[in-house]
């Protein structure tokens, strides 16, 4: 029973912190954008974004993260083996970390005033954490070699699908 609590829990968790990774670099975009507003607008609503990143960054990404992993461990370890889909998850788990990490990167340069992406490459970057989630939970489900090959032939289309709809959605806002 403890397995399936902690099986539960974790799955809860990866969910709080999905949310975190999808909305976060939606703020990076909204405070990108907002810098093309003019004074006093410009300082009052980055200022808000702002404080709504550290709030969700600090409060529900970070910790969501954390506890992710911890339970991500303990369930592996409750497990009592290692079967190959496992691996290819951790391998896929460990560059949904470094996407975390880069976040935060992004995170601390927003926080200082510092905007080196336009909002089109920040809608872009929005989109590898989608790509995570469909791999991941492709391969837990599926948990087969031959299931995970048509699963990143799926996530390549979707990938396809995604660049072209952020390229549809940014001649229309031109037009």
């Amino acid at each position: 029973m403890a397995f399936l609590y902690s099986k539960s829990l974790h799955i809860i968790f990866v969910v709080t912190w999905f949310a975190g990774l999808f909305y976060i670099p939606r703020l990076f975009i909204y405070v990108t954008e907002a810098e093309s507003l003019a004074e006093p607008g410009r300082r009052v609503l980055q200022d808000q974004l702002r404080l709504m990143q550290r709030r969700l960054w600090y409060g529900i990404t970070w910790p969501s993260a954390v506890v992710t992993l911890a339970l991500g461990l303990n369930t592996w370890y409750q497990y009592g083996a290692t079967p190959d889909w496992l691996i290819y998850k951790l391998g896929m788990v460990l560059g949904l970390y470094l996407y975390h990490g880069s976040c935060h990167v992004l995170f601390r340069q927003q926080q200082r005033g510092e905007l080196r992406y336009t909002s089109n490459q920040l809608r872009i970057w929005n989109e590898v954490a989608t790509l995570f989630l469909f791999a991941i939970v492709f391969l837990v489900i599926l948990k087969d070699a031959l299931n995970m090959l048509w699963g990143m032939l799926g996530l390549f289309v979707l990938l396809t699908v995604l660049l072209l709809a952020i390229r549809l959605y940014r001649r229309i806002r031109k037009a």
